[in-house]
């Protein structure tokens, strides 16, 4: 464990060298004040003008769902960067042959900033919601939320040579949460051609208001890891 944990600060030591991946880390917290404050002046202001009732106000719990990606994403994509560039400096399997050992360093490195990443959510989230959502509700959303923020850290490494490759893979991954909006724009059996993302099915909890969708979106997370995990390891290991 102190292996794990010296390897954690060490981690920590090069976000704050780097001025991006610090700036990534306090995303979370200026949506939040964003949802907090500037999205329900805008639906007052939207009301007003076009004279309606509610405009923004029935895809609240889509907004909620979106931030609960959020954090994860960002915490995973700074993990992300760093494995892709101590993979190029070949320091990866350097410290794989460490005390740390491989599971440590991964663990260090994605584990570790995936649960600190629930964490945040589980913090920031109830301040952010712009419905309201019960305690379990926030930890289950938050932890399918760093589930997400795992299968797209580990997609980006898997698939880029460099870091520059992982910056666009990141953002085409990070496309994979908008399936959470398909139960609310497509109403018939053509949103399941999305159930193969694990977002979808937090997407139909939330608009169905039943908790039990969330087995199958844990169920399509872990395929997403397994059917990723072999070749994670090995481009980890430079034996690509």
């Amino acid at each position: 464990m102190k292996a794990i944990y010296l390897s954690f600060l060490h981690l920590l030591r090069f976000i704050h060298r780097d001025m991006m991946l610090l700036v990534v880390l306090f995303a979370p917290l200026l949506c939040m004040l964003c949802y907090r404050f500037l999205i329900p002046a805008l639906e007052l202001f939207l009301c007003d003008m076009l004279q309606q009732s509610a405009v923004i106000v029935p895809y609240y719990p889509l907004l909620n769902i979106f931030f609960c990606m959020l954090a994860p994403a960002m915490f995973c994509f700074a993990a992300a960067m760093i494995l892709l560039e101590e993979r190029d400096e070949h320091t990866a399997g350097y410290l794989m042959i460490t005390p740390l050992q491989r599971r440590g360093y991964l663990a260090s490195r994605l584990l570790l900033p995936a649960i600190i990443a629930c964490i945040y959510t589980c913090i920031l989230l109830p301040y952010a919601a712009l419905s309201k959502l019960s305690y379990l509700e926030i930890l289950l959303y938050a932890i399918t939320g760093a589930l997400q923020g795992l299968i797209s850290a580990m997609l980006t490494i898997s698939c880029s040579s460099n870091k520059l490759e992982g910056m666009a893979i990141t953002k085409l991954s990070s496309l994979f949460i908008l399936a959470s909006a398909a139960p609310w724009f497509l109403h018939d059996a053509i949103q399941y051609l999305l159930s193969l993302f694990p977002s979808f099915w937090l997407g139909k909890a939330v608009a169905e208001s039943n908790l039990f969708f969330l087995f199958p979106s844990f169920f399509t997370a872990l395929l997403w890891m397994l059917a990723l995990w072999k070749k994670f390891q090995r481009t980890i290991s430079g034996l690509l």
